[in-house]
């Protein structure tokens, strides 16, 4: 009897796993997702997976090298803009980019993934820049790319994705890298 009752629910799980990977997002060429943090690392890789799914890419990149590395890799589809999510300037300019890009249909994805996690140490050996340098990145400026970006995320009914870390809830060691991610949690909390 236990084994007929464990068979079904096993066919179940599996009929309901098929069932939700073989989901689609329709219109998936049409829609555009911002992503920063380009030049390496975990961004450069969504950016191209996402450009290979065929969505329209818009890669943010630190460096001019970074971009052009990105794009080699990439299909023409996939845009690059330069991003200093320290710099307010730097935010507005690619703001107004965004915005001219999507026209009327928003951004469908904004992932923030711009990051670093030197200068860390003792708390000790650190000073108060060596922990505003990190902050300066990892929290205040995804706040002020997700605050210029968040009309246009509504206007898609999209979704925004905020990279942080088990280290956001756990801290291992010294300097801005656990703090910064705790408030990127906590910020993403809120805009829930």
């Amino acid at each position: 009897m236990w084994l007929y009752v464990a068979a079904v629910l096993a066919g179940l799980y599996l009929l309901r796993r098929w069932h939700r990977e073989r989901q689609t997002v329709p219109w998936l060429s049409e829609k555009y997702v911002l992503i920063t943090g380009c030049d390496s690392g975990f961004g450069n890789l969504l950016a191209r997976q996402l450009d290979a799914r065929g969505l329209r890419v818009l890669a943010a990149c630190l460096s001019e090298a970074g971009a052009a590395r990105l794009r080699a890799d990439a299909s023409p589809r996939l845009q690059t803009v330069l991003l200093d999510v320290t710099s307010s300037q730097s935010v507005a300019a690619a703001a107004a980019w965004v915005r001219e890009r999507v026209g009327h249909q928003g951004l469908w994805g904004l992932v923030n993934n711009a990051g670093i996690a030197i200068p860390s140490g003792p708390n000790e050996w650190m000073t108060k820049s060596d922990f505003v340098k990190v902050l300066d990145v990892n929290l205040i400026g995804l706040i002020e790319v997700t605050l210029s970006l968040l009309p246009l995320v509504r206007q898609a009914q999209g979704r925004v994705v905020n990279v942080a870390s088990m280290l956001g809830r756990v801290s291992l060691f010294g300097g801005g890298y656990c703090i910064s991610k705790f408030g990127v949690e906590a910020f993403s909390d809120s805009l829930r």
